[in-house]
């Protein structure tokens, strides 16, 4: 596992703390949470980038209504 430092408003910071307090996790597992969720978003899109680049629409289609659950989860 790596650790890393990262530099935030304090605002921002009060902020994310209570959100962790709120969902009962520590920070760390919320930063954990919200990395995830980014790289999958991510990782969805740089798929649906190559299949519509190679012509392959549905499943690009599939793709874009599965990135679209991901948002209404959240």
């Amino acid at each position: 596992m790596s650790v890393v430092t990262l530099r935030l408003p304090d605002d921002q910071h009060q902020r994310l703390k209570a959100m962790a307090q709120a969902r009962g996790v520590s920070l760390n597992k919320l930063f954990e949470t919200l990395t995830a969720q980014a790289l999958t978003e991510n990782d969805i899109e740089l798929r649906y980038r190559r299949l519509a680049a190679s012509g392959s629409a549905k499943r690009g289609i599939e793709l874009l209504d599965k990135l679209q659950g991901l948002d209404a989860e959240h």
